[in-house]
Formats: C-alpha cells, structure tokens, sequence
C-alpha cells in the first residue's frame, strides 16, 4: 500500500434535496472545509481513584463546516442549486431541521453520509472580493456509509 497526500479539492459535498430525498444536490462554490469532533465525558472518579482522575466518553459529536463563494445564475439569478437547498434547511426548525449531507473524496467508492442540520455563516466580501458563502452542518446520530453508484 503506498499512502499518498490527496487534494482538498477533490472532496465532493452534496445534500439531499428536501422534497425529492433520493436526489442530491452537489454544493457549489467550496474552497475550504474542516470537520471537526467532539466528546462528552463522564467523571468516574471516586475515592478509589487514589487522587487519579477517571472519566469515560459517554457521547461523540461531529460538525463539518464548508466556505466558499456564493454562486449564481447570471440570466435567471438563482443560486446555485445545492447552496439554495443548504439555504432552505438552515430555515427549518424541529424534525424538519434534519436533512442529508453526503462527502467523499472523489477515487472513493462509498459515501460517508449524516443526518444533520444546518447552519449557515456570515456572507459578504470587500470592494475586491467575490461574495463569499459558508454553512456548518451538525451531525444528529451516527454517520453511515453508503457505496457510489
């Protein structure tokens, strides 16, 4: 097995479309990503412990957060579709928050896939800038793996 370094630019995000779950959407425009985890620990330690502090992970959290550009139609205005279906489930709230988020880097054969909600950042730019675009997505559960096809 030879290890190599892979692009960041070769990683793939798409999203489910709310209304037609089997189809996804690719997310235009991203320049930057960065998945990040996290943990929730118990304290276990008791006077057992002889002064050693004990805890155990009780819970796994995960955030991918992806920047860009906002990209539109230059005739018809809309957005990019896949930034506008980001858009659409940063509006919900409750059960109708969750939605689908897929990646993978290009060469992989499978998917890794989250139920998450969404988030989206501050958009702007300067005098000399392209508008910029971000969203941060919270897993809800487990991730799962599904094979392209």
């Amino acid at each position: 097995m030879a290890l190599q370094k892979y692009n960041a630019r070769d990683v793939v995000f798409e999203v489910a479309d709310v209304a037609t779950p089997a189809t996804w959407l690719e997310i235009g425009g991203i320049n930057t990503f960065s998945k990040s985890h996290e943990e929730e620990t118990a304290d276990t330690t008791t006077f057992a412990s002889q002064g050693q502090a004990e805890s155990q992970k009780m819970q796994i959290g995960k955030q991918l957060e992806i920047e860009g550009q906002r990209l539109r139609d230059s005739v018809s205005g809309a957005i990019d579709p896949g930034q506008a279906m980001v858009e659409t489930l940063a509006e919900r709230l409750g059960e109708e928050s969750l939605g689908q988020i897929r990646f993978a880097h290009k060469d992989d054969t499978e998917w890794e896939v989250w139920t998450a909600h969404a988030n989206l950042g501050d958009q702007g730019g300067g005098n000399n800038d392209k508008t910029s675009w971000s969203a941060t997505f919270t897993r809800s559960g487990a991730d799962t793996r599904v094979a392209k096809v």
